[in-house]
């Protein structure tokens, strides 16, 4: 049903007042805002009635979960100590380690603690110690984890603009033990990777203020000194080649020559003090060398002279000297051929005149002697017997004297007997002037 209000002016169109079913149907579009309720101006009081009580016990609700946080934790930081989303696995005992860094750059608290790339720990804290200025990072591990006593923390990142985290890792030869709850990674097993503003500057410096622009003039003046000498620049890089080769197949020697100068300056430095001493000593004699300088010159400058002496005297007499030394030649080879007969025979003539065989020849108050003589040729040393019967050629008076004297020792020592005459002695020359011509 339709009812006319009224006309807004001249020639207008009547307004016509809404109906019911309108008026229910704008009452309900109001109530849905609220929620979903029955239809009626009577239950939109209702509606916003349990929309602020909702509110109210969603506020109370939060309120008391902020008072159970409070008393469960005694200290909220801030969002900072909420745990990150997908970070690593603490598990239920984890043990807190802490490392000494010289700069900790952009690391901040929640950052990874990775092993070989692996998460298995996070950063809870990041203070300065006052010991050495250098930052102390603590870190939580998951319990499962072992690492060596003497890990080693590095500050990497992960990509070239990622973020930073810490990485552990065992040295080459990990010491016994394992790292345990509350252990301190000094800052000698700590270090950082290059940051990409320390290479970019190192650039910048390096193309500003470095040698690129010298490099024009580097390869003109190549150009100019290997211009037309490529043959000779290719056989050097050919023995260049070759030298390279010999030094790489004798490896094992130069090692073994730097393994030994190794051992000798170890050697040198632990005789630091009698090097020291040699030292100190040497002092006054290079002092007296300093001051004999004058004179080791004019010697020097003498030996100079004596062997231009000695090289004129060596070509003039060089024939000669090659002569005697052919001509000696032949005694040299007797003398080899001879042995051990002269070393023999030196020994001998140590000993003379009594040689140790004479030793061998005394028997008590006698000697053994064995004596061999050699007579000249034609010489008779003993002539023939004579008969008794037949007397003696004519004897001389000395002859005679040398009888009766023999006969009168026989006769005393023999009873009587009277012994034959000694035989003749063979006349010997003696060479004139000692005395006798003829015996």
């Amino acid at each position: 049903m339709k009812r006319v209000i009224g006309r807004r002016g001249r020639g207008a169109d009547p307004v016509e007042a809404p109906g019911e079913d309108q008026v229910e149907t704008a009452r309900a579009d109001r109530v849905e805002v609220h929620g979903t309720v029955r239809r009626g101006a009577r239950t939109t009081g209702t509606a916003v009635g349990a929309g602020l009580g909702g509110v109210l016990a969603l506020g109370l609700g939060f309120a008391l979960a902020l008072g159970a946080f409070s008393v469960t934790a005694p200290r909220f930081g801030g969002i900072e100590d909420l745990p990150l989303p997908g970070g690593a696995d603490l598990g239920s005992h984890p043990y807190t380690v802490s490392a000494e860094l010289d700069d900790v750059l952009s690391l901040v608290p929640q950052a990874a603690v990775k092993v070989n790339d692996v998460a298995v720990g996070r950063v809870t804290e990041i203070r300065l110690d006052g010991d050495d200025w250098s930052a102390r990072v603590t870190m939580e591990i998951n319990g499962d984890v072992r690492l060596p006593a003497d890990a080693t923390a590095r500050l990497e990142q992960s990509s070239l603009l990622g973020e930073k985290y810490v990485q552990l890792s065992a040295p080459a030869e990990p010491a016994a033990g394992r790292l345990a709850d509350g252990a301190v990674i000094p800052l000698v097993r700590t270090g950082r990777n290059t940051e990409v503003e320390e290479v970019f500057g190192a650039l910048s410096l390096l193309l500003n203020g470095g040698g690129v622009n010298q490099l024009k003039t580097i390869t003109q003046e190549l150009n100019k000194a290997l211009g037309g000498r490529e043959p000779e620049v290719r056989s050097m890089l050919r023995r260049v080649e070759k030298l390279v080769g010999n030094l790489d197949d004798h490896r094992g020697d130069i090692t073994d020559a730097l393994d030994a100068v190794n051992r000798l300056s170890s050697t040198l430095a632990g005789r630091k003090d009698d090097v020291r001493t040699v030292l100190t000593d040497l002092s006054p004699g290079l002092k007296t060398l300093h001051e004999q300088r004058g004179s080791l010159l004019t010697m020097l400058r003498s030996l100079d002279t004596l062997s231009g002496v000695a090289v004129s005297t060596v070509e003039a007499s060089k024939d000669d000297m090659v002569a005697d030394l052919k001509a000696i030649a032949p005694t040299l080879k007797a003398l080899a051929d001879a042995g051990t007969d002269l070393p023999d025979s030196l020994q001998v003539l140590l000993t003379y005149p009594f040689t140790d065989e004479v030793l061998n020849g005394v028997k008590g108050d006698y000697l053994n002697v064995y004596l061999t003589m050699t007579a000249a040729p034609g010489t008779q040393i003993i002539p023939p017997l004579v008969p008794r019967s037949t007397p003696s050629p004519s004897a001389s008076p000395q002859r005679g004297r040398d009888s009766a004297s023999g006969k009168r020792s026989g006769a005393g020592a023999r009873g009587g007997a009277t012994p034959s005459a000694p035989l003749p002695l063979p006349s010997v020359s003696t060479p004139p002037g000692n005395g006798d011509a003829q015996r």
